[in-house]
């Protein structure tokens, strides 16, 4: 059948909406271009075969190359897919604008590292394979690595870019490439839209036989001399104290075994079990709820902590396939049968960001200079602890560690001390430009094993935190929106927040409505005001109850919108402290129900 027949279908497809009429253009592409001919047949077959909603999924538009890179469903042919060419197309565009951006000085050079996902290692062969054709010497992990190891990859070996090819957290159905610059970071302005736009116009994908540029050096495997190093460079961020620790480790069959695990031990950390459940690097996920290894989800704890207090450890630890999060869950005392609770992002946050400036303060080392930097959509207990040891706290930022990172660059990273943000990830040191697990488990270990020797456990201390800062209560709820019809209920729902916001939210009036993206703050009496801040797609509306808001974004790397709640009692307020926490889980209900209902979620 020719191709202007299997094109008649298509139109006649969408004509009886079996698919939509984006895709018809995406697939008529596919079909009669040259860079696509490769796919033609298989695109011809899905059409033979009736297969309307595949192809609308993977063709209804072009997967965005975001300013993190690119992420969703793999799929073997498609525009809105993760195949050889959008992945091909990714790598394409990262060289040209690479070189478009080289002074002369020096050589050109990408860092390339891969998870254990499905086709990871496929990928990431791929993307050495274009980036060595375009000339750009690649210096490659050979075998799963973390991310944060493909961040510390382009500083230690001056890389004009890089390329780490995961999903993180995702189903096991993704994966994604992320995409680096020179100083270790994601991509910030004006590179990302660079890159961007550069991905966008590949026509050609030029490649070289992997092995043909092993064998003449432009392709170097460079894993034995980087995991070293990154050791050691994450240890120094070690403080030396008690090292007694029973610690059950998953790396959620995901690369954290390669980080985590080596790090802990060389830091004298000697009773640490990996979950044996979890322990198998498989891109399946196949023992994980849901098969999706989200330390943010409760759920993956379950087992863990079942064989964690049944076995006698101090502390359960889990790291997201790509090690770049970690989440833990502690007893709430010492005492032998005491139950054992989750601590949430937020509070893994503030107890690490008052352990490094205590441990700083303690050594003498702790400076006006120093700060701590955070994002919007971060707990403000944070910043209290960072103020109340006099340091400097930057957390007016877009939701992302780039722009965490960026910060360092601007500020200075020999005074920089810590990085956090609500999703997991946690930073300390100037090795990595990224969040990193690795380091995160280490201070967090060091704390637990710190407190332990006090009699004390992380919930205790966290409480502590409170009553000297105020009680801070948080919530996250994401609410899923797939395809082209999500895509639109988003950017509905968004204009709506901006618009016409809610008047009330869990018996609050609200006070004044935040707007980053028109950088605007909208008081209750309908007055205007500039608003100083970043520019992002982010709404935060504050209640008249002070230091209570939520705040609405739609995730910039999967189909979802998300909705964070923030409660707050100052410690002037505070008498009893579990009464306290039961009223701010209601305010909670309250608020996540009148969100809801606004929305229409």
């Amino acid at each position: 059948m020719s191709h202007e027949n299997l094109l008649v279908q298509v139109e006649q497809a969408a004509a009886e909406e079996k698919i939509s009429e984006s895709a018809v253009d995406h697939i008529r592409s596919w079909l009669t271009e040259s860079r696509y001919a490769e796919y033609a047949e298989q695109v011809a077959q899905h059409i033979r075969e009736g297969k309307w909603r595949e192809l609308d999924d993977v063709f209804w538009t072009i997967i965005p190359f975001g300013t993190g890179g690119r992420r969703g469903r793999m799929y073997p042919i498609g525009s809105n897919a993760i195949n050889d060419r959008t992945i091909g197309e990714s790598a394409q565009g990262l060289a040209e604008y690479t070189k478009s951006q080289h002074t002369g000085d020096g050589e050109l050079a990408c860092a390339i590292a891969y998870d254990t996902r499905h086709r990871s290692e496929h990928f990431a062969r791929l993307c050495a394979e274009v980036m060595a054709a375009a000339g750009l010497k690649v210096f490659f992990l050979q075998g799963h690595r973390s991310t944060p190891e493909l961040s510390f990859t382009v500083r230690l070996k001056n890389c004009s870019c890089g390329i780490m090819v995961t999903a993180s957290h995702n189903p096991p159905s993704d994966n994604a490439v992320k995409a680096y610059w020179k100083t270790g970071g994601q991509l910030l302005p004006p590179h990302d839209q660079g890159v961007i736009d550069c991905v966008m116009s590949v026509a050609t994908i030029d490649r070289i036989s992997f092995d043909e540029a092993l064998a003449d050096g432009r392709i170097v495997v460079c894993q034995e001399e980087v995991d070293p190093a990154f050791f050691d460079a994450v240890l120094r961020q070690s403080s030396p104290g008690p090292r007694d620790l029973r610690i059950v480790y998953s790396p959620l069959h995901g690369v954290g075994a390669t980080a985590v695990c080596p790090v802990l031990e060389k830091a004298g950390f000697h009773q640490v079990e990996v979950f044996s459940l979890h322990a198998k690097p498989d891109g399946d996920f196949p023992n994980v709820p849901g098969n999706v290894s989200n330390p943010e989800n409760p759920e993956v704890f379950e087992s863990i902590v079942a064989h964690a207090s049944h076995s006698g450890a101090d502390l359960a630890v889990a790291s997201d396939p790509d090690c770049d999060r970690i989440g833990c869950s502690a007893p709430l005392t010492t005492a032998e049968d005491a139950e054992w609770e989750i601590l949430t992002g937020n509070q893994i946050g503030a107890l690490l960001a008052d352990y490094v400036l205590e441990s700083r303060q303690q050594q003498g080392r702790l400076m006006p200079e120093n700060f701590i930097v955070s994002t919007l959509v971060t707990t403000q207990l944070s910043r209290r602890v960072t103020e109340s040891y006099g340091a400097r706290y930057f957390g007016d930022n877009l939701v992302g560690f780039k722009w965490i990172a960026g910060v360092i660059d601007d500020e200075g990273a020999e005074n920089f001390l810590y990085g956090t943000e609500e999703s997991y990830g946690y930073m300390a040191g100037d090795h990595v430009r990224d969040k990193d697990g690795a380091v995160a488990a280490l201070l967090l270990c060091e704390l637990a094993a710190k407190l332990k020797a006090e009699g004390k456990t992380l919930h205790e201390k966290l409480d502590a935190l409170f009553w000297q800062h105020g009680l801070h209560c948080e919530r996250t709820v994401s609410v899923q929106m797939p395809g082209s019809e999500g895509m639109q209920r988003m950017r509905e729902l968004m204009q709506q927040f901006r618009t016409q916001p809610p008047t009330e939210l869990a018996g609050s009036a609200v006070q004044q409505v935040r707007d980053y993206l028109r950088q605007s703050t909208r008081l209750a009496s309908g007055e205007e005001l500039p608003l100083a801040g970043p520019h992002g797609d982010v709404i935060i509306i504050d209640l008249e109850l002070a230091g209570n808001y939520v705040a609405i974004r739609p995730s910039g790397t999967e189909p979802k919108i998300k909705l964070y709640m923030f409660t707050y009692d100052p410690p002037e307020q505070l008498s009893n402290l579990d009464l306290a926490k039961q009223n701010h889980a209601e305010r909670l209900d309250r608020l996540e129900a009148d969100m809801r209902k606004f929305a229409g979620v």
